[in-house]
This record gives structure tokens, sequence and C-alpha cells, in this order.
């Protein structure tokens, strides 16, 4: 659209919450976009291993993925404030289906080369369409709201392991004995990833969403590579960022050790496919939780910050202690024969089950408050998207990192202490962030000096 376009786009009523051009519209189809496409693949992956009896290709592909998501989550912000929201998710988007295809291929031919290379490709997509994804759910809502926005998009896009669940655990049902899916279960997720791919066509650019106030997202004009390229270096001397790097380090750290060794290591096949229903869902309910102390527990945001990092930090505390209690039970050199069914394991399969239900919600709390925090130092979708990238990218090291070890048969006792001890570094880091960075409503909306003004006069939210 050009100026005609946008007058006429400015002229459209603001008052619904449910028109086109509204934030809550268009973080809902963001929502939904992830729902198709890492939601399935958080249940592929949340299956252990693939789906795969050799975890080894699942590992190795997933080595590949984040170790391009590192370099291309970084990169993400800067392409995504060159080639906007539009293009930049449906050429991340289109990158999920071809890695649950290389799934149904090693079903038949045992080769993993596909798998690896479909990997690295998909960690360039996911950086493209996460840093897009962060740029506009932390960007679009009004500042007082950015925790509820944070908790519906979270909401919609964990029903996509929900329902990702549910394909492995009805298509497999009757194969409780079985080694690997069946064809049928990759086929189902590369529908849907097909259909994500679609639908991020119906995202806005920040400059055509219209908050009810009336303000704009962000007038932002398209950003060059050069520009990029500076803004993208100076992240790495962000003291914001560096307070950041631990938190994103570990927030996909752990799944290795939660999907493989956890899911993959006590369950048989059908049953992974249902705690992956309930871990997702868990994740829906703990983002809920967490999104309304981040914007409804106290008048000051400041104090919102610090009261929802802390219960995250008791909360993760006593699920990590949980977590210390079954792993006593089991090690790697086990050779477990009676793999824990929900249907025939009975009092066994409660304790592990219920566990593997905490982490889900852990997880959803814990980068919601991460999101939150990174959210409340912006509101302009330049710069977030820049931030939100960085995050993800250092996120993704960690992840690379993290499937190797298990690659190494590093045991699963040493994994689990070491993802407890980086998620209990980052909550003091965290703290600090919103004591030194995070402003208060009275003290002037955004969070830092370095924000660009949405629109050309400065906005104020009731």
């Amino acid at each position: 659209m050009g100026l005609e376009g946008d007058e006429e786009m400015a002229a459209i009523p603001t008052k619904s919450t449910f028109r086109y051009n509204s934030p809550f519209v268009q973080v809902s189809l963001i929502g939904l976009v992830c729902f198709c496409c890492p939601g399935m693949f958080n249940a592929l992956s949340g299956m252990g291993g693939g789906g795969q009896v050799n975890h080894s290709v699942a590992n190795n592909a997933n080595t590949a993925l984040y170790t391009t998501f590192a370099v291309f989550g970084v990169l993400g912000g800067g392409i995504y404030n060159i080639l906007g929201p539009r293009l930049t998710l449906v050429s991340g988007c289109s990158t999920y289906v071809l890695y649950a295809g290389s799934f149904l291929y090693y079903n038949h031919h045992k080769h993993q080369d596909f798998a690896i290379i479909a990997g690295a490709l998909l960690g360039v997509g996911a950086g493209l369409l996460w840093a897009a994804q962060g740029a506009i759910m932390t960007s679009y809502p009004p500042t007082h709201r950015k925790g509820t926005y944070i908790s519906l998009f979270w909401s919609v896009f964990n029903m996509g392991g929900v329902i990702g669940g549910l394909i492995p655990f009805i298509l497999n049902y009757h194969r409780g004995e079985a080694a690997s899916v069946n064809d049928g279960t990759y086929i189902g997720f590369m529908a849907f990833m097909a259909a994500g791919a679609a639908l991020s066509l119906a995202i806005l650019p920040p400059s055509k969403v219209i908050r009810n106030d009336g303000t704009r997202c962000s007038n932002i004009k398209y950003s060059n590579v050069r520009t990029e390229s500076i803004e993208i270096f100076k992240l790495f001397l962000n003291w914001k960022m560096l307070l950041i790097v631990p938190a994103a380090w570990s927030s996909n750290f752990f799944y290795t050790y939660q999907f493989n060794n956890v899911n993959g290591a006590l369950f048989n096949l059908r049953t992974r496919g249902l705690n992956n229903v309930f871990y997702w869902g868990a994740q829906m309910l703990g983002s809920v939780g967490i999104g309304y102390i981040m914007d409804f527990s106290f008048q000051s945001r400041r104090m919102r910050g610090f009261v929802g990092i802390s219960v995250v930090a008791v909360l993760g505390t006593a699920i990590w202690a949980g977590g210390l209690a079954n792993q006593l039970r089991y090690s790697r050199s086990d050779t477990l024969e009676n793999l824990l069914d929900f249907k025939d394991s009975g009092a066994d399969y409660a304790g592990p089950f219920v566990l593997y239900f905490s982490y889900g919600l852990l997880d959803a709390m814990f980068q919601s408050m991460v999101y939150w925090v990174i959210g409340a130092l912006a509101n302009d979708s330049e710069i977030l998207s820049r931030y939100t990238g960085f995050y993800k990218g250092v996120q993704s090291a960690g992840a690379a990192v993290a499937w190797q070890v298990d690659t190494h048969n590093v045991s699963f006792m040493s994994q689990l202490i070491v993802n407890w001890c980086l998620t209990t570094v980052a909550y003091p880091l965290l703290v600090i962030l919103v004591m030194l960075a995070v402003k208060d409503e009275a003290e002037g909306e955004g969070g830092t000096t370095e924000e660009a003004t949405p629109t050309s006069a400065k906005p104020t939210y009731t």
C-alpha cells in the first residue's frame, strides 16, 4: 500500500478488538501460523528422536537445525526489518514442511543425510519466523497488556502441540510395541505445516496495525542491509542483551533432556504422543497464569516483573527438584524392558506423567516471562525484532549444544543438573534487568530512551 492505502487503513474504525488490523487479530494470526509450523514441530520433537527408535538421527538433524538457527535467529530481526513480515514468514514456514518430509523419507530409506540437510534449512527458516513472531507479539499490543497478548499467542501456538500430540497418539494407538511412528504421522504434520505457510500471508506489517486508541504500532520504513548489520553488531555490546544471555541459552537447552531422556526413555510410543498432548496443554495454562501476573498483579510494571520472575523461580526450583527425584530411579545405562504405558502401567505411570506435565508448565512460564521482559524494554517493532532475534539466536545456540551433549551419551543426571543450574542463574540477572531498564508507566511509556516513538504524536494508553 502507498499513501492512499495508508489513509484508507487509518479510516477503518479502531474501537473493535476483532477488526482485521487490530493487534488482537494479528497476534492471534501469528499464533495460528506458529500453531501449524513450530507447534507441529514441537509435537514431532516431543516424541523423542523425532518418532524414530534411533535418536541419533533426530539429534544430528537438530544439531544442524539449531546451529543455523543460532546464526539466522540473530540475523532474523534485521532480515525482518528489510523484507517485512509476509515474505519473512512465508520463507520461514516453508522449511518446516521439508523437515517433516525428511523423516518420512527416513522411514523408507534409513539415510540420515536428507534429515540433516533439512534440519539445517529449517534452522534458517525458523530464525526468520521467530524473529518476525517476536517483533509482532511484543510490539503490536498496547504497553499495559503485553503479558496478556504474550499468553494469547502462547496458548494458540501450543494448541498446535496439543493437536500435534494427538496425531501420533491416534495413528499409532494400536502399535504400542512399535519403535517408529508410521508414514501417516509425518504426512499429517506436513499438511498442517503447509497450511501455516499459506496463513502467514495474512499478517499485516506494523505500519498497518492500529491499536484501539488510534495509534499505529510503527511507522518505520523498511531498513537496509548496512543499517541492520550495524544494529545487529551493537546487540553483542548491549548490556541489556548480555543480561538476557543465560535465560536465552537455557530456555531450549532443557528440551533435549525432557523429550529424549524423560518422555523418550520412560514411555512407549503411543504414550509419548499422549504425554505431549498434556505437555503442550500445560504450556497453555502456564502462559495464561504468568500473563495475568505480569499484567494485573500490581499497578507498578516494575513490581509485576519482580513478582513474575520470583514466581517462576520458586516453581522452577520445585519442578527440577521433582525431576531429580525421578532421575534417581534410572540412568542411561539401564535397559528399560517394560516402558510405561498409560493404560497398563497404573500408578507407576502417574508420577513421571505429572513431572512431564510440570516441565511443560515451567517452559511456558519461563519463556513468557522472558518475552515480557524483552517487550518491556521497547515498544517499536524495529527495535524489538532485533531484540527477539538475538534472544532466539542465543537460545538456538544453546539447543545445538544440548542435542550434541545427548548424542555423546552424557549421563541423564549430568544433563538434569546442568539444566537446573542454567535456569537458576537466569533469575537474578533478569531481576537486575527489570530494576535498571524497565520503567513504570508513570515514568513514561516504553522501557528505554532508545525506543522510537510509534507515531508523530506520543501515544497514551488508558
